[in-house]
């Protein structure tokens, strides 16, 4: 199941979306061009065995990881979920609550994959937590909003109208169930930073459309 695209219209330029994506390209093609890709892959990705808390500097990776990809595909699907989703996150919070929602969920999504491997040598990289954040968010505040999707079969692919609540529950429970079958492993796709950014930005949507409604946010 793909989306396709959010059928309800934002209403506002979202700067801070387009800046984001523009910043991950950039990063990414930094990334590209070192000199030594290891060397600048355990330098400036999310490395768990690398941190201790009682030296400020090793925590750097937590905001940097977040800038880095696997590869083309990789960025390309970050970009296009937060293409997707973001415009509307971005109207309710306001540019600067966005960023800071988008940001505080990448560093949760980091953490919370650090405490189910702390010790692991694998680097961890990718802006998926972030997203994961809008994207929890963009439940919290939009449930009803139809999503377009492309849906695969095992005999027809065919594009479907679906909620929000749906189309991103089954994205979140997907990444939930994965993630527990990696509990133990080493390498492979970060599920709980998934996990762990969008709860991260569900909790503070929830949290903020309790205290005041959109129309009172910039």
């Amino acid at each position: 199941m793909l989306p396709l695209k959010d059928l309800t219209p934002s209403n506002i330029l979202p700067v801070v979306t387009w800046l984001l994506i523009a910043a991950n390209a950039v990063c990414f093609l930094f990334e590209l061009s070192a000199p030594d890709a290891g060397s600048f892959i355990y330098t400036y990705a999310l490395v768990p065995r690398q941190v201790d808390f009682a030296h400020p500097q090793t925590l750097w990776p937590f905001l940097t990881s977040m800038f880095l990809h696997a590869g083309w595909i990789h960025l390309i699907s970050n970009m296009w979920f937060l293409r997707l989703f973001g415009d509307n996150t971005e109207a309710f919070f306001g540019r600067v609550g966005y960023l800071a929602v988008y940001l505080v969920s990448g560093f949760a999504g980091g953490l919370t994959q650090y405490a189910f491997g702390p010790g692991s040598g694998v680097p961890m990289l990718g802006a998926s937590g972030a997203i994961a954040g809008v994207l929890g968010a963009y439940i919290v505040l939009y449930p009803r909003n139809e999503v377009q999707t492309l849906l695969f079969t095992f005999i027809t692919v065919q594009v479907i109208r679906l909620p929000a609540m749906v189309a991103l529950g089954y994205w979140f429970a997907i990444q939930l169930l994965a993630g527990v079958g990696t509990i133990g492993s080493e390498g492979g796709t970060a599920y709980f930073a998934h996990v762990g950014g969008f709860a991260t930005g569900a909790a503070v949507a929830f949290v903020m459309r309790r205290i005041s409604p959109p129309a009172a946010w910039p």
